[in-house]
Formats: C-alpha cells, structure tokens, sequence
C-alpha cells in the first residue's frame, strides 16, 4: 500500500481507538492479520465512495479478498463493536 494519505483513510487517533478490536491479533487464534488499517481503509473508502466492490483501487488489496473479509466481519459482529467505539468520537465523521 501506498505511505500516502487519503482524506477518507482513518486517522492515527482514530486507529488507535479500534486497533486493540482487530480480529487477528498476536495471542488471539487464527492467522495474524499485518494489513487490518489498509482493509479499513478498503471499507471506508467503498463506504464513502458508493463504488462497487469491483472498483477498489488495487492499492487497498484484491477487491474479492476484501469484500469477504467485509462479510465475514459482519458476521462476526465486528462491525458493530468499532462503530461503537468511533461513534463516541466527536471528531469522527
């Protein structure tokens, strides 16, 4: 992934915040996840943009990867626990 900053990637405060909710962790089961900030990254930029799945710039990784992941986070319930942990943000939009 690219070091450059885009406006609708998540802001170091803002990663600081969900980083210790991130599926995928040292100590926790299963694999080790090094690209969980870039994947966020992924889903607020589809979030944001409206684009299809298809349409994620290839810097955010292969779109089908992550649109599973997406789903699986779903279904996991992840989604849920770090929104509630940005909605008590007020700087976050």
């Amino acid at each position: 992934m690219s070091t450059t900053m885009h406006r609708h990637d998540i802001t170091d405060e803002a990663w600081a915040l969900v980083e210790p909710h991130m599926l995928g962790q040292q100590g926790q089961r299963g694999r080790i996840a090094d690209d969980n900030r870039r994947f966020l990254n992924a889903v607020f930029w589809i979030l944001r943009t409206g684009a299809p799945w298809r349409d994620l710039p290839p810097e955010y990784g292969n779109w089908n990867s992550v649109a599973k992941r997406f789903r699986r986070w779903a279904e996991n319930g992840l989604w849920e626990k770090i929104l509630e942990v940005l909605i008590d943000d007020p700087d976050y939009e």
